[in-house]
């Protein structure tokens, strides 16, 4: 787990992978997103039973796993929202900027939950 040494002040404590704990880390976060999280386990599920590998379901984990670390964390969040706020900037250059950030937002939220 991170500590607040590490990136600041955080919402909630890193939430361990499973469904349960995801569900729960998200809900103390960002509960508007509820719902979608759970449209999307559905599905992951329906794919893992038609594919017969669990390569869906891992998917899952780790994409819910990235966006509550980055909600989590103000000092991510942040930066996400600015980026992805200027993504479709009319000065190409800001928008390019935008997209390299929110890259390296996501690429940091990852390597964070993939330790």
């Amino acid at each position: 787990m991170s500590t607040q040494a590490d990136h600041g002040h955080e919402l909630a404590p890193r939430p361990q992978h499973t469904p349960d704990a995801l569900r729960a880390a998200l809900a103390a976060v960002d509960p508007a997103r509820l719902e979608e999280m759970q449209a999307t386990k559905d599905d992951a599920f329906a794919k893992a039973v038609e594919w017969q590998s669990l390569s869906p379901v891992q998917s899952w984990v780790l994409a819910w796993a990235r966006d509550i670390e980055i909600a989590r964390r103000p000092d991510l969040s942040t930066r996400y929202a600015r980026a992805k706020s200027n993504l479709e900037h009319e000065d190409t250059a800001i928008a390019h900027e935008a997209l390299r950030e929110l890259s390296a937002v996501l690429d940091e939220a990852m390597n964070a939950v993939s330790e």
